[in-house]
């Protein structure tokens, strides 16, 4: 893989999250410590959603595939991260920036999409409890897993091509901890009109196409729940919800906003690339366990069998 008329570069200088030695190991601490939470976290649950039968539901089918693609996509930029916060010269060669944008684009991408379907399982669940099993069936979750890997993956492929076809000429420093393409265009001496088009197009595409199942589906469950009389009713329908919900406004929130948003090497842009790509996938375990009374009540099982077989 090579980019054209790039035969004097072969790596690119990342600027980091600081010059300052002690502010890096202080970073350094601070990242570590979220990504083996990050690891443990959506390890434990994809460990117990597996052992305990109770959580065999389309909802913690979802959960387990969320857990994965958090680990996944964690994994992606935060080792790196690491790395260079202990290294003196912050470097990444073109193959392995292009790689980078290709394995953010797949994970972050078929993350949006099994928040959407999360959404409208939550839909199913409290607008059509009677007809949940028939909407929400295992050949139905299995086959949007499926799609939403197989949609992401085009959709990266497209936008990797558009890094693959910029032209580089001295410039070489990303200002960025990470490869991210909106960090990438200012680098290239070619017209880029076209791509950043492209871009917009394909992030506008791809983020309505997740995010609008999700307004549609949340409007008709909040219409739901207000519907009902009872207000112990109305909490319990609501918190089988709201967990999702934090979830979508943390993922969506900073996707959108580092996307969108002019590419500037501000605090903004890196803060917003942690929130989503570090910061996000260690929350959502603790999110789904601490709001969940299904989660806690699987860890109490769990811990439970643990403590009688150790007697």
């Amino acid at each position: 893989m090579a980019l054209r008329n790039h035969s004097t570069i072969t790596e690119f200088i990342l600027t980091g999250l600081s010059d300052d030695p002690h502010i890096q190991a202080l970073l350094f601490v601070l990242f570590l410590v979220i990504y083996l939470l990050t690891v443990m976290g959506n390890l434990t649950m994809l460990l117990m959603i597996r052992a305990d039968s109770h959580l065999h539901t389309p909802m913690y089918f979802f959960l387990s595939n969320l857990s994965f693609l958090d680990l996944c996509f964690s994994s992606v930029t935060v080792p790196k991260l690491l790395k260079d916060l202990l290294s003196e010269k912050k470097t990444i060669s073109v193959e392995g920036c292009l790689a980078q944008v290709f394995f953010v684009f797949i994970t972050a991408g078929t993350e949006a999409f099994l928040l959407s379907m999360m959404a409208y399982d939550r839909y199913a669940a409290i607008c059509h409890p009677l007809l949940y099993g028939q909407l929400m069936s295992t050949q139905l979750c299995v086959k949007l897993i499926l799609a939403s890997w197989g949609l992401a993956s085009l959709n990266s492929v497209v936008i990797v091509l558009l890094a693959v076809n910029l032209d580089f000429c001295e410039a070489q420093t990303i200002h960025h901890y990470t490869c991210e393409l909106p960090s990438l265009f200012p680098l290239s001496c070619s017209d880029i009109s076209i791509n950043i088009d492209i871009l917009i197009c394909s992030i506008l595409l791809h983020g309505l196409g997740t995010f609008l199942p999700v307004f549609f589906s949340y409007a008709r469950i909040v219409s739901t729940i207000l519907s009902i009389s009872s207000t112990t009713g109305r909490s319990k329908a609501f918190s089988t919800c709201s967990s999702h919900l934090i979830a979508v406004i943390l993922f969506f929130g900073s996707g959108l906003i580092r996307y969108l948003m002019p590419t500037s090497g501000s605090s903004l842009d890196l803060l917003s690339s942690l929130q989503y790509s570090a910061v996000t996938p260690m929350l959502n375990p603790l999110i789904y366990s601490l709001k969940n009374i299904e989660v806690k009540a699987a860890v109490k099982r769990t811990l439970g069998k643990y403590l009688q077989y150790f007697k």
